[in-house]
């Protein structure tokens, strides 16, 4: 039976008597789906929309590392929880650099994991607006961009302020003295559009905002 009022949540686990018992916690609060190998996990998230993801760190075909970095180049952003065996250093340093958002060691707490999925969700719906550009998924209300393979870059508030004016309308070329005029009052203040574009690019990639000679800036092509 489909509980459309219930978060979706994907569970990858290869254990058949883990995965048994937390489904059953999981199915109080979760609709649920559950696949029990990293290539059907995989698939099954890139086919389908999550709230969040719970997956082992060691599975068949693929690993739980394997799948997040594949999701995150696929620009999907879907917070992600890994479950790694206890001492484990570093599977847990491989999956949060993959793009993970958070890990929790086995065995582990109904309580904790529950507690843990709730927390990601919240952040993950605070995060609002998403925009994407270039090679990156940009989040204006946060000031943040995210790089294909889940890295995380923080932007300055005239940083974003510049970002978010040139995404707003991505097919807009702006103007230096559009550009000026808007974020910094001042449409004289063009070498200063110049010196912000340049720290946007050195932060991410030279293509997040695209040069038009002659003309002036736009956002670079989502891809």
């Amino acid at each position: 039976m489909t509980l459309p009022h219930l978060p979706r949540l994907l569970y990858v686990e290869d254990d058949a008597e883990i995965a048994a018992m937390t489904l059953e916690v999981l199915s109080e609060t979760y609709q649920v789906t559950h696949e029990s190998d990293g290539i059907a996990g995989r698939d099954r998230a890139l086919r389908e929309r999550f709230d969040v993801i719970l997956l082992d760190r060691r599975l068949p075909r693929l690993d739980g590392a394997g799948i997040v970095r594949d999701l995150r180049t696929a620009q999907i952003t879907t917070p992600v929880l890994m479950l790694t065996a206890l001492g484990a250093v570093a599977d847990r340093v491989e999956g949060l650099d993959a793009g993970a958002n958070d890990y929790l060691l086995k065995p582990f707490d109904f309580e904790e994991l529950l507690a843990r999925l709730r927390a990601l969700r919240r952040a993950f719906r605070a995060e609002g607006r998403r925009r994407a550009v270039a090679g990156w998924t940009y989040l204006p209300d946060t000031a943040v961009v995210y790089g294909s393979t889940g890295a995380r870059v923080s932007l300055t508030a005239t940083e974003n302020a510049v970002l978010d004016l040139l995404t707003s309308s991505p097919d807009h070329v702006f103007s230096r003295e559009e550009v000026a005029g808007t974020v910094f009052s001042s449409p004289d203040a063009v070498t200063t559009v110049d010196t912000y574009v340049h720290y946007l690019r050195r932060k991410t990639e030279t293509d997040l905002v695209e040069t038009v000679r002659g003309r002036g800036y736009r956002a670079g092509a989502a891809r």
